[in-house]
């Protein structure tokens, strides 16, 4: 049997990169993307190690050209896509009246208008194929509000949104759309917006690759739209 195709965004470090490395071990042939190519090769070789090919592509989602080419490349080496995990993001955090408009694009860009360029791009190939699955990775801030976190903030629930209208729109060509928001995951951006949270307490990146892996294996017959994956301890974040 041949080994299906995944694209991961934000791929080189934190949950995309063990999300990738998750997904290699369990039979997924992989494209790695992100903006630093480093971070990126490090990430393909591991996915190698474990079975996979895999095929890091340097890639910034908020620039459309860019999609396409990653979209393109994939196809040439893999000629499909049956998995698309959009995981890029970025925050600035502080208060809403003292963000900038620059700052506010910048974030909304990346976690948003990013996903919807690869989403649209996926969804194409999909189509063709006869099916596929996307999946977004938003956060806890998409379902709630946090103090100084206005632009991300908007932009999460902005892609819980997004994927409601996927899963409605890829329903009759069999595209599953799901929406995966943790609480506060051990990453650089929680440490940089959340430095009170202890890291050996929250939530892992491979706690998020086991609701993927969860995810991907359902039957056809059933979906999921909607996961918010919080922390046991704490009922806030």
């Amino acid at each position: 049997m041949s080994r299906k195709t995944a694209v991961i965004t934000g791929a080189g470090k934190g949950i995309g990169k063990a999300l990738a490395i998750r997904l290699a071990s369990i039979g997924f042939d992989v494209a790695v993307a992100a903006r630093n190519k480093t971070e990126i090769s490090a990430v393909a070789q591991i996915c190698e190690n474990a079975g996979a090919r895999a095929l890091p592509v340097v890639t910034d989602v908020t620039d459309e050209a860019g999609v396409n080419r990653l979209f393109a490349a994939v196809t040439r080496e893999f000629g499909k896509v049956d998995l698309l995990v959009n995981n890029a993001g970025m925050g600035i955090f502080k208060p809403l009246a003292e963000t900038s408009l620059d700052e506010w694009n910048q974030v909304i860009n990346t976690n948003l208008t990013g996903a919807f360029l690869c989403a649209r791009s996926a969804f194409e190939i999909m189509k063709r194929n006869g099916g596929g699955i996307i999946v977004n990775i938003a956060s806890v801030v998409g379902i709630k509000g946090y103090p100084n976190q206005g632009a991300y903030t908007a932009g999460k629930h902005g892609l819980v949104g997004l994927t409601k209208v996927l899963a409605e729109e890829g329903r009759e060509f069999q595209i599953k759309a799901h929406v995966i928001c943790p609480g506060g995951v051990a990453t650089e951006m929680v440490r940089q917006s959340r430095p009170d949270l202890n890291p050996e307490e929250i939530i892992q990146p491979e706690d998020v690759a086991d609701l993927l892996e969860y995810l991907v294996k359902l039957p056809p017959r059933v979906s999921v739209d909607l996961v918010h994956l919080r922390r046991f301890k704490s009922s806030s974040f």
